[in-house]
């Protein structure tokens, strides 16, 4: 990881300009660091942020978020509003685009979606994972009636919990952390041990595989009813065996779940059906990112947030040892912090604009 200077990005026609507030670590983040997508570039793809410029004059001042999937606009996926699946997109902070960890960031207006005036911005940094928790509701019907096991008590699984729990279903979380379990267990999800939830083989219409670990893949299959549903959240590092007989034989379906879209996640947020602020463990400068991914890995973190403000401006002055009061001068350009796929990268502060990058 560097952080490091970099030019203010340009906005492109069609394109908005964004002044960061708040940046989201995210597991992909953090994976992204090991080699994960091969990525060289600036890091980030949680952020809400302020519009500074943009051709839709609308929309300058308002506080936005942005889908991440920029794509093509021409195939049949983007024809049908499915840029998420274009097969020659770019996805912020992940796969051919800089990203959010940094004080600019440019996008194109139409993946703008505007905060409304009473969702905070530290609720709304989780609009992006939270649509894709909210995204199981659009694949599936859930019924009422369900038993739905969720694998994975990290900060997407419990987002998932918070969002089923709404249609009525006995959501359960299978949990090796008692103290991230509890923030979902007040809501009315059932908490069950990991190796409580093993018993209970073909118990639940569907699940939800969260963990991240292919344990998780494994418990799934045997934790579903025959001819129930597993959605698969988790991506895995590597490779791993498996027998797909018991999909076979039980008729399951198997669903792969990822992003989701945005409009129903902030809608949750507005109304106050979902409050993802409490899952904030801590938040740190931009120019203290290498120890906020290095507290993100933590065994009790959720959720780590970068914050891009005038702070990072006077963080710069005093790394020149000018006094702090002094206000930051207009003219310096982002800070950014950008990730090496080189294990063990040295970070580096440079003195008039930080980013995060990967080389």
């Amino acid at each position: 990881l560097q952080l490091r200077d970099e030019p203010r990005p340009i906005p492109k026609p069609r394109e908005s300009l964004i002044k960061v507030e708040f940046a989201g670590i995210c597991k992909t983040d953090v994976e992204i660091t090991r080699g994960y997508m091969n990525f060289s570039g600036i890091l980030g793809h949680e952020f809400v942020g302020i519009v500074e410029d943009s051709a839709d004059r609308s929309l300058i001042g308002a506080r936005v978020v942005g889908e991440i999937n920029i794509g093509c606009d021409t195939c049949e996926f983007c024809r049908k509003e499915l840029s998420r699946h274009c097969l020659n997109r770019c996805v912020l902070g992940i796969v051919d685009r800089n990203g959010a960890m940094a004080e600019y960031l440019t996008l194109p207006t139409a993946n703008l979606f505007v905060v409304p005036k009473w969702v905070t911005p530290e609720a709304a940094v989780f609009t992006e994972p939270l649509a894709a928790a909210a995204e199981i509701l659009e694949q599936v019907k859930v019924e009422p009636s369900w038993k739905v096991l969720v694998i994975g008590d990290g900060k997407l699984g419990l987002l998932v919990c918070m969002t089923l729990r709404l249609v009525g279903c006995a959501v359960v979380l299978a949990s090796k952390h008692p103290e991230k379990a509890a923030f979902v267990k007040d809501q009315g999800v059932e908490i069950a041990d990991l190796n409580a939830v093993q018993e209970k083989s073909k118990a639940f219409d569907m699940v939800v595989e969260a963990s991240g670990n292919p344990t998780g893949w494994e418990m799934a299959l045997c934790a579903v009813k025959p001819r129930g549903i597993v959605v698969l959240k988790s991506t895995y590092g590597g490779a791993f065996a498996f027998n797909p007989a018991a999909i076979v034989i039980h008729e399951i379906t198997v669903i792969g779940s990822r992003c989701g879209a945005f409009s129903p996640a902030i809608r949750l947020l507005q109304q106050g059906l979902v409050d993802p602020t409490p899952l904030i463990t801590a938040v740190y400068p931009l120019s203290q990112a290498e120890q906020a991914f290095e507290r993100a890995q933590d065994k009790d973190a959720l959720k780590v947030l970068l914050r891009v403000d005038d702070a990072d401006a006077q963080s710069k002055k005093q790394h020149r040892g000018e006094p702090l009061s002094q206000k930051a001068s207009p003219g310096l350009i982002p800070m950014c912090f950008q990730n090496s796929n080189i294990r063990g990268a040295f970070c580096r502060i440079g003195f008039s604009n930080f980013f995060l990058r990967t080389f």
